[in-house]
């Protein structure tokens, strides 16, 4: 198999949103050409028995696996794309922690130039430095800070273009303000580790920012006088509010109920870190120690959870537990996160999308990862 001609056939498949029995899947250089039922055109290229064949994920959210983060001086690129792949995630975005300007500008390049040479990296994403102390969570509070329009300025230079999201907490000083140049550049902006009460929050979508970081985390629980970010993201239908479904930084409950309050617009990410898919131990975020402990990080000093070690596959697993319906739980991992990034080419299997697929055997597990029609 090529990417030059691909035709899988499966159990089932969800096309345009809606499981399709007795299905198969045509590509031709890449992009998805004919999805049909019963029998295919010619004889497949690979039966898949048992199996459903879903789009690739898209993880918006993601610091890094297998002992490397992306703020590493040497981050391992390959080891990483491997292990995220293997779990189904097709397409993702670089998340970068807060860090002191001066060393964050580096970094931020050699992830552009790296996201430039490879397509399976949408860009760069900033969690940092513009986040409230109050909510910085697994983030070093010595290297927060105002986003002036100086460091705004040299945080677009230092990406060239590849910056494709930026999280900021809306309450600080020139934050409105920031909001307007970033969009104005072509970044996403996402309301993130704040404090902002429910007008504050409002501005910043007015303002141009399109989604909420790692939606109930970082931010002010939703209370009756006081709704908070969360509340203005479940009811302005701009925005996209990512969630990170490991049954811990939210319980299963919250987690189905965000998907029936935000239907079609809440995004898994997986925030995870350098340990995943290592064993519990120590490690470190940014500056900062972590240790895991069955499979949860924690900020060795104060315990506030530090990212994740989740794959998007396990994050579709505990939505199923917690009762969320097939179709809306692979929505949120695929097309959801892609229409937030502006790909209609991603997250979905039609004629002229990406032929970016996985296949799931009846445990919901990957046995099989295609990027651009070709098996990885």
């Amino acid at each position: 198999m090529t990417e030059a001609s691909l035709l899988l056939k499966a159990d089932r498949a969800l096309v345009e949103g809606v499981l399709m029995p007795d299905a198969w899947l045509q590509s031709e250089g890449g992009v998805v050409t004919a999805v049909g039922q019963g029998a295919p055109p010619r004889r497949p290229d690979l039966e898949l028995p048992g199996a459903t064949l879903v789009p690739g994920f898209v993880d918006l959210h993601c610091h890094g696996a297998l002992g490397s983060a992306f703020d590493d001086d040497e981050p391992d690129w390959h080891g990483i794309a491997a292990y995220r792949t293997a779990h189904g995630s097709t397409r993702q975005v670089v998340s970068l922690v807060t860090a002191p300007l001066e060393a964050l500008l580096p970094r931020v390049a050699a992830a552009a130039a790296r996201c430039a040479a490879d397509a399976a990296l949408l860009g760069v994403h900033l969690e940092g430095p513009f986040l409230a102390d109050s909510h910085r969570g697994a983030h070093d509070p010595a290297a927060l800070q105002a986003p002036t329009p100086d460091a705004v300025e040299r945080l677009l230079e230092a990406g060239d273009g590849r910056i494709q999201q930026v999280t900021i907490a809306p309450e600080l000083p020139g934050a409105i303000d920031a909001i307007g140049a970033f969009t104005d550049a072509g970044v996403l902006v996402a309301v993130g580790h704040t404090g902002a009460d429910t007008a504050t929050a409002r501005a910043a979508f007015d303002a141009g920012a399109t989604l909420l970081t790692h939606a109930c985390n970082g931010m002010p629980p939703m209370h009756h006088r006081a709704p908070g970010p969360l509340a203005a993201a479940l009811l302005d239908e701009r925005v996209t509010l990512e969630a990170i479904a490991d049954g811990e930084h939210v319980a299963p409950e919250m987690l189905a109920l965000l998907l029936q309050s935000a239907p079609g617009r809440i995004a898994l990410v997986t925030d995870a870190m350098a340990a995943a898919g290592m064993a519990d131990g120590d490690y470190r975020i940014g500056s900062l120690d972590v240790r895991v402990e069955q499979g949860l990080p924690r900020l060795a000093e104060g315990g506030a959870i530090a990212g994740s070690t989740l794959t998007l596959d396990r994050a579709i697993r505990v939505l199923v537990a917690a009762g969320v319906p097939l179709e809306a739980a692979l929505d949120a991992a695929t097309r959801a996160p892609a229409d937030a990034v502006a790909r209609p080419d991603l997250g979905r299997i039609q004629v002229g999308a990406r032929a970016d697929l996985v296949a799931l055997d009846q445990r919901l597990e990957p046995v099989g990862v295609w990027r651009d029609g070709v098996q990885r």
